[in-house]
């Protein structure tokens, strides 16, 4: 629990990654800042299925979309008001998820309106119907505040009670919305303040918090936790009287490891194959990641947004390669912020977009890195029908579908993961770029391999008819494309 925290509260994309934009990659890594800055102040963004974004406004019950232009630039997207939840519910550091169904969950909030009640509201949101539906507490849960959370590889989302020593356990019925209390047995404390990743495997790891170096998987059929092993070096940061150690951001690399971003100035490497962790490199200048965002670009390194101390100090970006972190350039305010004030999201362009989370400053910006994806981590398309009908609903099959990675990791104050699959159609003649809205997932795992999945897509009303290229994207990496009829 950051009681202490309460005092500082007051398209240029690649062609490789994008499938739409430049053949040619930019000489250095930059910052780009938006054309239509928001008017209200930000906070957590998630990318729903339809490739626009949805971020909410700090410190409020107010959501707003950002919908990139025609050619599918987000730099030049435009802002739209979304409906509002409950007038009682302004949520600050809480858990949020894009479901299997195209839906956003959002749960608890260790502040509302800038009181720290650890409130136990929560609300869904229907982006077809643009309107929210409350969603009662889990039974027994006076709070919820800034619990970790995670959808798992059926699509149920999972949540472990934080802001208080709770090894309390819950999972999520997006139909009837309902909550059902799990065994979760084995947890060697309590969730608080700790992140969830989820692996290959299907199980989830997590850094304890309150255990020294003890790591653990959750298995989702036995429901069952288990040791993970020592992270060898000390993640979580010291605490204090009364006050939970913070931990940074767990991120799945394509690679297979996971790395962990301690709240100290230290990392861990964790080798999902073999189950073993392994020392990783200090973060330079003395920072850490006592809360900050981590998001994974489609070359595989690790963008970071790292202060010095725990809640002090400025804020520096690093790309992290697996082995070694390098420097990244600043945004106009990065240098003036600590890592916990800032949000990242992956966009479907491939490029991170930062938004500052302080509920003052305005700036939201675009980073385009100069790396090279691999082409064996692209999605595949194995079945598709050649002639789509604007307005009507199809099945697309393939491979690779939800990416390798969560995409995005904060750890128990922000959760958007990106790893679920996007449709792109591009207009053969006009170039001009839509996005089908994706719905019913068959799987929501990562790193599914050469495993058949699917999902359904809507083909937008307004999409333009004609000869079109249709792509399949995951965490920014596109399909090659596919080509097919709009009529």
């Amino acid at each position: 629990m950051k009681v202490f925290r309460t005092l500082a509260i007051a398209l240029f994309t690649l062609l490789a990654w994008s499938g739409i934009a430049s053949s040619q990659e930019p000489v250095t890594a930059k910052w780009t800042k938006l054309t239509n800055q928001p008017t209200f102040n930000t906070d957590t963004a998630l990318v729903l299925t339809d490739g626009t974004v949805m971020m909410h406004q700090y410190n409020s019950n107010k959501w707003w979309r950002l919908t990139p232009d025609i050619t599918g630039s987000y730099v030049n997207g435009a802002w739209s008001a979304l409906a509002s939840m409950s007038s009682g519910y302004a949520p600050l550091y809480f858990a949020s998820a894009v479901l299997a169904d195209g839906r956003v969950l959002v749960e608890g909030g260790e502040y509302n309106n800038l009181v720290q009640d650890e409130t136990n509201l929560g609300a869904i949101y229907d982006p077809v119907a643009n309107a929210w539906t409350a969603v009662n507490p889990p039974s027994g849960w006076s709070t919820i505040g800034d619990s970790p959370a995670i959808v798992q590889a059926d699509g149920t989302f999972m949540m472990g009670q934080g802001g208080q020593p709770s090894t309390k356990q819950v999972t999520f019925d997006a139909t009837t919305l309902t909550w059902t209390a799990v065994t979760g047995s084995g947890k060697a404390d309590g969730f608080s303040e700790e992140g969830f990743a989820l692996l290959p495997n299907d199980s989830i790891l997590t850094v304890d918090c309150e255990d020294g170096t003890n790591s653990e998987t959750y298995n989702t059929s036995t429901q069952k936790w288990t040791t993970a092993g020592s992270t060898i070096n000390v993640l979580p940061n010291s605490g204090g009287l009364g006050i939970v150690p913070e931990m940074g951001p767990l991120m799945q690399r394509p690679d297979g490891t996971v790395v962990a971003f301690g709240a100290t100035t230290h990392t861990s490497v964790y080798t999902t194959s073999t189950g073993t962790w392994a020392t990783g490199p200090n973060f330079p200048k003395g920072d850490d990641m006592a809360d900050g965002p981590a998001s994974l670009l489609p070359d595989g390194h690790v963008l970071v947004y790292t202060s010095p101390g725990v809640f002090s100090g400025t804020g520096s970006f690093y790309e992290f390669n697996g082995t070694a972190f390098s420097a990244a350039p600043s945004t106009a305010t990065s240098a003036t912020l600590q890592s916990w004030q800032a949000r990242q999201l992956l966009l479907p362009s491939g490029q991170i977009l930062w938004a500052v989370a302080n509920g003052s400053t305005k700036d939201v910006e675009l980073y385009s890195a100069k790396g090279t994806i691999n082409t064996a981590w692209r999605p595949t398309i194995t079945s598709v029908p050649s002639s789509l009908t604007r307005g009507s609903s199809y099945l697309i099959s393939g491979t690779q579908f939800n990416g390798l990675s969560a995409g995005n990791a904060y750890g128990d104050d922000a959760q958007n993961a990106t790893s679920y699959p996007l449709v792109r159609i591009v207009n053969t003649a006009t170039k001009h770029v839509f996005y089908a809205r994706t719905h019913n997932h068959s799987t929501m795992g990562i790193a599914t391999g050469g495993t058949t999945v699917s999902t359904t897509f809507d083909v937008p009303a307004g999409a333009e008819t004609g000869a079109s290229a249709i792509f399949v994207v995951a965490n920014g990496i596109p399909s090659h494309g596919v080509q097919v009829t709009i009529n």
